[in-house]
């Protein structure tokens, strides 16, 4: 299996944005926070399905990058750089770049989930393998606007 051959916003968060499940301030309102997870090419989520636009929580993947001394199952907490914002007719969040010091981490992709509950938001896809030797590893979000990872249109 592997990761979604594009970067994509699960199906399940954009009902769940409607029901009121997620928040994104920068205090976090509903106390939860999110986090990102890094994932090799083997990722699954449910066992045997791609990690795609129909991954529902970080609990049902599998293919996570390996503890080590500079990366622990579950990846790190994002920092929410500004609250949502409309640009035109598209809203958007925008969120700090993440970086893993002197790593040795081989990635395909991530996930981005919120932390009370393990729902998924996104699917990242990093274009193929991406490798650091005992350097920094950094997930580097686009300028905010209308590359954002997360918006709606």
């Amino acid at each position: 299996m592997a990761i979604a051959s594009t970067s994509v916003m699960c199906n399940s968060f954009k009902t769940e944005i409607l029901s009121g499940s997620h928040a994104f301030t920068t205090t976090t309102a509903n106390g939860s926070g999110y986090k990102i997870a890094l994932f090799t090419s083997a990722a699954t989520r449910n066992g045997s399905a791609d990690l795609d636009e129909n991954t529902t929580n970080y609990s049902t993947c599998t293919g996570e990058v390996g503890s080590a001394a500079y990366y622990t199952t579950g990846g790190v907490q994002l920092t929410i750089v500004a609250t949502p914002t409309l640009s035109g007719s598209t809203a958007y969040i925008d969120f700090d770049d993440v970086s893993w010091s002197t790593a040795s981490i081989t990635a395909r992709g991530a996930l981005i989930y919120k932390v009370s509950d393990g729902k998924a938001v996104a699917v990242l896809n990093f274009g193929g393998d991406k490798t650091s030797s005992a350097s920094n590893f950094t997930v580097q979000f686009p300028a905010p606007g209308g590359t954002a990872i997360l918006r709606i249109a």
